[in-house]
């Protein structure tokens, strides 16, 4: 997902992304584990839209509190 369509999502909605992405990394070392992960580059992307979205939440969190 690009940058600027997250900066566009309110934090609950940033929540909501963030515990798919935890349950899809969930699902892809459960895939790694047993020799049936298709993607191994998806762990980087995943990692990155990760840090992308806590990065928002933090800058929404400090401007509200500013």
């Amino acid at each position: 997902m690009k940058l600027a369509e997250l900066r566009g999502k309110s934090a609950a909605e940033l929540n909501k992304k963030l515990i798919e992405l935890h349950r899809e990394h969930l699902n892809l070392r459960v895939q790694r584990a047993t020799g049936q992960l298709a993607q191994p580059s998806r762990f980087r992307a995943l990692r990155r839209e990760v840090a992308q979205i806590k990065t928002l939440l933090k800058e929404q969190a400090s401007q509200a509190s500013a």
